[in-house]
Order: C-alpha cells, then structure tokens, then sequence
C-alpha cells in the first residue's frame, strides 16, 4: 500500500513538472499570455494533494471550513482560486459568484493557462456553483468535492458555463 501511493505521489509529481515546464516554456500565443494567470496556475498546482474542505481557503492559503469542511485543513473551490489569485496580485472575492464577476468573459479560443473556468451545476439558481484554473484548453486544477483532494482533471463537462480572465493591474477588478 505504501509503495503503491508513493508511485502515486511521484506520478503526480511528474505531471506537476510537466504542466509547470510547459506554462514557463510554452511560446506565447497571438496576445501575451497573462503573468497573473500563471502565477495564480502555479499556486494552485502546488496545493495539489491538499484536502477539499467545504468553506476552507482563502487568500492566505489552506484553512479550516464550516459545516463538514471545519474538521479539515483545505480548500474549497473558490478558495483555492482565491489563494491562487492572491498570490498573483489580485483580490478576485470568496465566493464564486463574486469570482465570475472579476474580470472580463472570454471565449474558449481565447483560454489561457491560469484563466477562470465555471460550472453550473444547479439550473435552479442563476450562476456559477464550481471554478477552477485552466491548466491548458484540456484540463483544470481544482478542489472538487468533500473527500477528494485539489487535483487535475479534464476540462470537458457536461456543466460547463463559461470562462473569465482576471486582469491584474488594471484597477478594481470588478468586485
């Protein structure tokens, strides 16, 4: 069993080098890519293995939740984005509906490494219930769920609502 997680952990290890070399090496596209949304990408890869705990995170990191997230050091979605975002030089608000709101909407062609990416996975309430950071046009880096860990997954669902680019230095950034 021990083996068996630490080839585990070194598996994610590798593909955390990987994803970061490719952030720092990859040519910039037709606009720059954006300084802030790697900052904040590489933040949230380094918390990856960090419990999900409902409530939990913030600006200055893992943090202790409420409800069923208070026993548990960790994040939640929006507070791993919050963490994220901080690092980078920008305040983006607790929650994801305030998330949704800090910065401009963007297109698919347009996602970046470190862009916002929300869900909706509750059509009775207007706005967004999940965010993470966009790895790359293919995968995100989030804290998904009570009992998982933050973690890589694919980008792709069935909830996708939409894309947000934080814009750093530029003034209020919409909250």
């Amino acid at each position: 069993m021990r083996a068996e997680r630490r080839g585990r952990a070194g598996a994610v290890l590798m593909l955390v080098a990987a994803v970061l070399a490719a952030c720092v090496l990859a040519p910039a596209s037709a606009g720059a890519r954006s300084v802030a949304g790697g900052i904040a990408l590489r933040a949230a890869l380094e918390m990856i293995g960090t419990p999900y705990s409902w409530g939990g995170g913030g600006v200055n990191g893992p943090g202790y939740g409420i409800g069923h997230g208070a026993t548990t050091k960790g994040f939640d979605c929006s507070g791993l984005t919050e963490y994220a975002y901080a690092r980078a030089g920008a305040l983006i608000g607790t929650t994801t509906y305030e998330q949704w709101r800090a910065g401009v909407r963007i297109t698919r062609d347009l996602l970046e490494p470190g862009d916002l990416v929300f869900y909706d996975s509750d059509k009775k309430t207007p706005g967004p219930e999940h965010v993470a950071l966009a790895v790359d046009d293919q995968r995100i880096v989030h804290a998904p769920h009570t009992g998982a860990y933050v973690r890589i997954d694919p980008l792709d669902r069935a909830d996708l609502l939409g894309f947000v680019r934080v814009e750093v230095g530029r003034g209020d950034p919409g909250l």
